[in-house]
């Protein structure tokens, strides 16, 4: 991709995702990058999809564990089935959250359920991880789900937005948050603008579908923007119109180390995490498998392993 910044460009960055696979479905993964790490306490994003699946086809993901993030599934498309290690079974339908805080400690499994792989069906959806303070990383894991109706709508000309996660233009999702965010789904129809909350340090824009322009700049889908602060910025759709999704909020103010599915401020916990999985004692170890689907897990290969960051010794 060729991009040339106006003279007065407000951007800050420009992340071109890479593909990942997440158990034989490819993702678009935007965060974290070589170039940036958070945009305020998102510290991952997958774009999942678009997929389309005749018959037995879907995701997947076997139990694996979590400590010191909160997980936050939404999509467009499709349904997959929840379980973790609380005992929680939920499907997830476009429109909906899931919100699931890892804190000390947590498994959790995605898969398509048996009724929808007994027939022709599509999956498009986003999935983040939010980094917990560090008051809240040792926490005891919680799960929220919240359906389409009870996310704030926000309606206008040409415009129709869902707040999913915190607080903008006056409202506020019912999802509990544990440090100051802001995350929204948003469907511009061709020329429709939108403003960009000017209330938050961190501002990001993912684009799912269409293209933007922004400053006199123009953006595709696949691609995040991460805006400078304070300036007062509008996005408007491109000629077919777009799809956005933006994120953000306050930046943490501990340095946070990332590795396979933990996040945490203290390298140590992470070491610890790694070796309580590998330990494998579902009984009395700090992780336990989910109920309904304890069969099989995700296991910490040799490949893996090499590149896991060490504590100096």
């Amino acid at each position: 991709m060729s991009w040339n910044p106006s003279q007065n460009s407000a951007l800050d960055m420009l992340i071109i995702p890479r593909a990942r696979d997440i158990g034989g479905f490819e993702v678009r993964r935007a965060l974290p990058s070589l170039q940036r790490q958070l945009v305020g306490p998102f510290i991952f994003f997958d774009q999942m999809g678009p997929a389309e699946f005749i018959t037995e086809g879907g995701i997947d993901v076997r139990p694996h564990p979590h400590i010191g993030l909160g997980t936050v599934t939404y999509l467009y498309q499709g349904e997959f089935e929840h379980r973790d290690s609380l005992g929680t079974h939920q499907m997830i339908y476009p429109g909906e959250v899931n919100w699931m805080v890892a804190g000390r400690g947590v498994t959790h499994s995605e898969r398509t359920s048996d009724e929808t792989r007994s027939k022709r069906h599509s999956l498009f959806g986003i999935q983040t991880w939010l980094a917990l303070p560090e008051a809240h990383e040792d926490m005891a894991p919680e799960f929220e789900h919240h359906k389409q109706g009870a996310l704030p709508h926000i309606q206008d000309a040409g415009v129709s937005a869902r707040l999913i996660l915190g607080s903008a233009y006056g409202e506020t999702s019912p999802v509990s948050m544990l440090s100051e965010t802001f995350y929204l789904d948003v469907q511009l129809e061709p020329g429709a603008s939108f403003p960009l909350p000017d209330d938050h340090e961190d501002r990001g824009v993912y684009v799912t579908q269409g293209s933007i322009e922004v400053s006199g700049d123009n953006f595709d889908a696949g691609h995040m923007m991460i805006f400078r602060p304070g300036d007062h910025l509008s996005v408007k759709a491109g000629p077919e119109g777009a799809r956005l999704m933006l994120l953000g909020g306050a930046t943490l103010n501990e340095e946070r180390y990332i590795w396979w599915n933990f996040v945490s401020s203290s390298k140590e916990k992470i070491e610890n995490a790694t070796r309580e999985w590998k330990t494998a004692d579902w009984a009395n170890g700090a992780f336990h498998l989910p109920p309904g689907d304890d069969q099989e897990f995700i296991p910490i290969s040799a490949e893996l392993e090499r590149t896991r960051p060490r504590l100096a010794r």
